[in-house]
């Protein structure tokens, strides 16, 4: 199952039934998870863990130190989970010192060509990153977050469950969950109602969070009013109480919303 070509260093760690391709490099503090296959080229080093059945095709670079001027030269982390799909010339940088030492991947994600996950961010589950997408550095992303192609996320930003960042848009604030942002400097233009159909919520949990979500965005009085407003009339509602935990969580600015069509908030 391993290639002749291949390069495993001695401290490497790896599981049953993974196969290795040619002119893949694995190095000394890098464990590969059960039934893993890397196809060709790809290489693994730092301190960096794949879990099981992850697939990981030709070129793709992970563990390779952080971009970052803070990093002091430390055995900081990446820790990628089980079951992804990770396509040609991905890149995913280890932590740094500061930012808390592990770069973070769920289970289940789908990285497709040119993407790129930053030192110290932790992405969740079954989350899907177009070709190109790049995420800065300690960006956190809710599981089931879809990227379109070209995205580019700034450091320190949180993406919220559920959301859909749509093609060549420039996120520079926070992303509620189940939100849609789209612009070169994006905003919230709707919500991500095929998604949120996709997973299962039904008819009725979907109008409270659209109810949930006209209110604050363009309801009246200041934005603070409102999301006191809204929690007291719809925060029974789970799905509601995740977009103003969310909300009330952040520390850095939050993407708003600007007012389209009916027909648009429902794509």
């Amino acid at each position: 199952m391993i290639d002749a070509s291949a390069r495993i260093e001695a401290g490497a760690a790896i599981g049953r039934n993974v196969s290795i391709g040619p002119y893949c490099t694995i190095g000394p503090h890098v464990t590969v998870g059960d039934d893993c296959r890397l196809l060709a080229h790809v290489n693994l080093t730092g301190h960096t863990s794949i879990g099981a059945r992850t697939v990981i095709h030709p070129f793709a670079s992970l563990g390779s130190p952080p971009q970052s001027f803070s990093y002091r030269g430390g055995p900081t982390k990446l820790v990628v989970g089980a079951d992804c799909d990770i396509r040609e010339n991905v890149t995913m940088n280890t932590g740094t010192e500061d930012g808390g030492g592990v770069t973070q991947v769920g289970d289940g994600g789908f990285f497709m060509v040119g993407s790129h996950v930053g030192h110290d961010s932790h992405v969740g589950n079954k989350v899907v990153m177009a070709n190109n997408t790049i995420l800065g550095g300690h960006v956190g992303v809710g599981d089931n977050v879809v990227f379109g192609g070209g995205v580019a996320v700034r450091q320190f930003v949180r993406i919220g469950e559920g959301a859909m960042i749509v093609g060549l848009s420039g996120i520079r604030a926070d992303v509620i969950p189940f939100g849609m942002a789209q612009g070169p400097l994006a905003h919230l233009v709707g919500l991500n109602v095929v998604g949120m159909r996709r997973r299962g919520l039904a008819k009725a949990d979907i109008h409270r969070v659209r109810a949930a979500y006209r209110a604050l965005f363009f309801g009246d009085g200041e934005f603070r009013a409102r999301l006191e407003r809204v929690a007291a009339e719809h925060g029974a509602d789970a799905q509601v109480a995740k977009m103003i935990d969310f909300i009330r969580a952040g520390k850095r600015p939050l993407t708003m919303a600007i007012k389209r069509g009916e027909a648009d908030e429902d794509t």
